[in-house]
């Protein structure tokens, strides 16, 4: 269930973005010598899956607690430190992302009881703060100040829930990149933590208006999720489960009251990205029965409430996606409405606020807003002023207000207060960062894949870049889950692009930015389409003289981090360096740590005789060859990261180590408390950054002008 209150975020590769400092004045990065890596023991481990024998030569460094998996880390550490320290420009480098990194940053409002709840940080802080605003005139009240709670200041905070009328807020606090919370409630009136709280876990919750209670859905591995109702003043442990029996670990569910209390949503997703979710309701006032509004449509659901009327946003009978009107009243199937009809741009979003319907559409990778009465009746566009991306509008149905952001590669994130009744804006926040916008363009282009698919891609550069194929490229993607790569701004990428290099940004089938059946173009059996666009766009950029392989470097985390890896053992020829963050490389043993079996919907599974025939022709980790030539590679996890399991990219860092027949480096940049979900302070962030990006300069040969 989206509900204004909910934090939108953008996930973005550790490394997808920082890219600031190419070309930067005065800096030489010749070739530098470096010792061997650290040797690995080898073990070797064989099974037979499906008939096919498959040999793993590192099944120990799986062991992320044992004594000798501890030794090897900080070996590779104290490694790579010796490598990365040594080279020159370091210093420039940090110090221009500190003036891009540490700057007052400010998220959307979430509007509550006559109070505005945000997160903000000031430039000289490590983590952002949570905020109350009395008013839009008010002052800005410190709430929950995570900078004081940890000596490292790897602790961050975020807002779980808001009462309805303001005085009641549940947050979340993390340790490090973790991906659990531990939950705690805030009075907001007196300022004071009350004794409910919940223990470390994959949370989210949902407050009762009255505040005599709140359901919250929590993820455990091997399990999955489950949804309890937590009595106020009671043992979060006799908290009384009351929804996802009988879901297995590859379904994940979510609960939401309605703003006046009376109903209580439900829903299952099965898998992550949402490919079949069952939605179910049930009235509070009466007590009534948990009512099925979807459960049998292999299709995704995303709901937004308005009153007692369900706007479901699917791609069911419609790739592109249309809205559909469930009145709870009379919520049975039949009696559903189509109020927005597929078209041919994909919709991404909607948002019911302020008694209008805003309606999300992406042209070709980039945002399109309308506004649509109750009925779908078309009521005006939101202008924004170029190409970019902007956020889903955030308020509430009975509020004639609402909060969006825009931004594009070049111009930093504006927040905008809109008036829906009049359609007015005005500027709510900006963030201020030293880039030259106006110098940037973005330009779209596109590219024939393998199989002649045309593959868009956007290329940030300078105005007046003239093409000598030796210009530094930074190409990166993620291609996968359905989710959408759109120009949004990134300071660092700017700054790339303002030093005379070229960032590059394909739309990779397994996306959604073109619909469903982009999506499924990328994903089970259709995974190695991605790897063909990936290499296809590096490709491009070497034919139309943007660059050569000897100035290419991919970056990708994630799902991002298995594309590069298979980009790599594919077509090592095409690449100077690498960096893959937080990685999945071993697919034939990925789904068996820690929440993997969630993606099974997406990628398959080994233990399947026909998925695992296409994994196994794809899987980096069994496709790395002896003697192979291989780019530059800079391995990044940490023990935080518990989501993809960091073995991946030990084992990984161990095998190309002693595989490798050239003589560029292999290095792993293992953080303990990195993980997926961010958290570390921004002083640690630079100090990442600038290994990573002083890496890449040494690899691609980078000069100052």
């Amino acid at each position: 269930m989206k509900r204004s209150n909910r934090v939108r975020t953008l996930s973005i590769s550790l490394i997808g973005f920082l890219i600031g400092v190419v070309l930067q004045a005065g800096l030489g990065f010749a070739a530098q010598e470096h010792k061997a890596p650290p040797a690995t023991r080898v073990d070797a481990v064989t099974e037979t899956i499906h008939g096919v024998a498959i040999t793993d030569p590192y099944r120990w460094l799986e062991d992320q607690n044992s004594p000798e998996t501890r030794a090897w880390i900080s070996s590779q550490n104290d490694y790579s430190s010796s490598v990365l320290g040594s080279l020159p420009g370091r210093n420039q480098i940090r110090e221009r992302l500190t003036q891009l990194l540490k700057i007052d940053t400010i998220g959307v409002p979430i509007a509550r009881g006559g109070r505005y709840f945000f997160s903000k940080r000031r430039a000289d802080q490590n983590q952002a703060v949570i905020y109350v605003r009395n008013g839009l005139a008010g002052k800005d009240e410190v709430l929950i100040d995570p900078n004081t709670m940890s000596a490292d200041q790897t602790t961050s905070v975020g807002i779980q829930d808001i009462s309805e009328d303001g005085k009641l807020l549940a947050y979340g606090v993390r340790q490090g990149g973790e991906d659990e919370v531990t939950v705690k409630l805030l009075d907001v009136d007196t300022r004071k933590e009350l004794p409910d709280h919940l223990a470390k876990g994959r949370i989210g919750v949902s407050l009762k208006p009255d505040k005599t209670g709140f359901y919250y859905s929590r993820f455990t591995n091997g399990v999955g999720g489950r949804i309890f109702y937590h009595a106020m003043g009671t043992d979060a442990t006799t908290d009384t489960e009351v929804f996802g029996k009988g879901y297995g670990p590859a379904v994940g569910v979510g609960a939401q009251v309605s703003p006046d209390g009376r109903y209580l949503f439900l829903f299952a997703s099965h898998g992550s990205a949402g490919d079949k979710t069952e939605i179910y309701f049930q009235d509070l006032k009466t007590n009534g029965p948990i009512t099925t509004i979807v459960n049998d449509i292999n299709a995704g659901f995303s709901p937004d409430l308005a009153g007692d009327h369900l706007y479901l946003l699917t791609n069911w009978n419609a790739p592109n996606r249309h809205i559909l009107d469930v009145d709870l009243k009379k919520p049975a199937r039949e009696n559903w409405r189509e109020v927005v009809h597929e078209g041919t741009s994909v919709i991404d979003g909607v948002s019911a606020v302020g008694g209008k319907l805003f309606v999300d559409y992406l042209e070709n990778a980039s945002s399109r807003t309308k506004v649509f009465d109750a009925s779908g009746k078309f009521v005006r566009d939101i202008v924004f002023p170029s190409i970019g991306t902007a956020s889903g509008m955030r308020g509430d149905w009975d509020r004639d207000e609402g909060f969006y952001t825009f931004s594009t590669f070049a111009q930093p994130t504006t927040i905008y207060r809109y008036q829906v009744s009049t359609g007015k804006q005005e500027v709510f926040a900006r963030i201020n960062v030293p880039v030259q916008s106006d110098q940037i363009e973005t330009k779209q282009v596109w590219y024939e894949s393998k199989d002649k698919t045309k593959i868009p891609m956007f290329l940030v550069y300078k105005k007046g870049l003239k093409l000598d194929g030796n210009r530094p490229v930074f190409l990166t993607g993620y291609g996968g889950f359905n989710v959408s790569n759109t120009p949004r701004f990134s300071s660092l990428a700017a700054y790339w692009a303002e030093m005379g290099g070229v960032f590059a940004l394909p739309n990779l089938r397994g996306g959604g930015e073109f619909g469903e059946k982009w999506h499924k173009a990328g994903m089970l059996a259709n995974k190695q389409n991605v790897f063909d666009d990936f290499i296809g766009a590096a490709e491009w950029l070497i034919k139309n003289k943007y660059t050569s392989p000897s100035k290419l470097a991919i970056s990708g985390g994630s799902n991002g981090g298995l594309l590069v890896g298979a980009a790599m053992t594919q077509r090592p020829d095409l690449f100077q360096a690498v960096v893959c963050s937080y990685p999945l490389l071993d697919m034939i043993r990925y789904q068996d740590f820690l929440i993997a079996k969630f993606w099974v919907p997406e990628y398959g599974s080994s233990e399947n005789a026909e998925q695992f025939k296409y994994i196994l022709a794809y899987s980096p980790y069994q496709h790395v060859k002896k003697g192979e030539k291989y780019p530059a590679v800079l391995f990044v996890t940490g023990d935080a990261d518990t989501r993809v399991a960091p073995l991946h990219a030990r084992k990984m860092t161990a095998l190309v180590q002693a595989s490798t027949g050239s003589d560029r480096p292999v290095l792993l940049h293992y953080n303990t408390k990195a993980g997926h979900s961010g958290g570390l302070p921004v002083s640690q962030q630079i100090e990442d950054q600038a290994d990573e990006l002083s890496f890449l300069f040494w690899q691609l040969g980078v000069m100052g002008k």
